[in-house]
């Protein structure tokens, strides 16, 4: 479960960690389970994981004017950017959702952080560019992942 993640999040690795440590897999067949349809998409860049809380606020009388305020629901999003490789399964699977919606865009997200930690969950893709650039560039290849329910947060290993 998600409690206390802000603690155990990187507790098992210490220092700094390059960014190229992080390790994504995305589920090339949808929402199989089988470990063996997960694939790393080659070529990405960049990543940027984004956290949208929903967020109840009253104003009691009890609290002098003051705004009382629950987060009541997440929501979690990350951001890719990174190079269209054509005949890579993970890559070809991201391009190849250009025209899908509904169960079409759903899959199965890993993240293995620098600590050894895993973030994995239910998603669905949001493919929004799929290939362009200057005519000296590479194919680029940009998407969004975003939760599909409450992911599964595994601690590091303890060291």
């Amino acid at each position: 479960m998600l409690k206390n993640i802000n603690i155990q999040l990187f507790a098992a690795g210490t220092g700094v960690f390059p960014v190229h440590n992080n390790k994504f897999k995305i589920n090339i067949k949808g929402r199989t389970e089988l470990p063996e349809d997960m694939a790393i998409v080659k070529d990405l860049e960049t990543f940027s994981p984004s956290i949208d809380a929903n967020t109840e606020e009253w104003t009691p009388m009890d609290q002098s004017g003051w705004t009382r305020r629950a987060v009541t629901g997440k929501g979690l999003t990350f951001s890719f950017s990174g190079k269209r490789r054509y005949g890579d399964p993970g890559n070809d699977y991201i391009g190849g959702l250009l025209l899908g919606t509904g169960q079409d865009v759903e899959s199965k997200f890993e993240w293995e952080m620098p600590s050894g930690a895993k973030l994995t969950m239910d998603c669905v893709i949001n493919l929004t560019t799929p290939a362009g650039g200057d005519s000296t560039n590479i194919d680029t290849l940009e998407f969004e992942v975003l939760s599909d329910g409450l992911p599964t947060f595994t601690p590091a290993p303890a060291t």
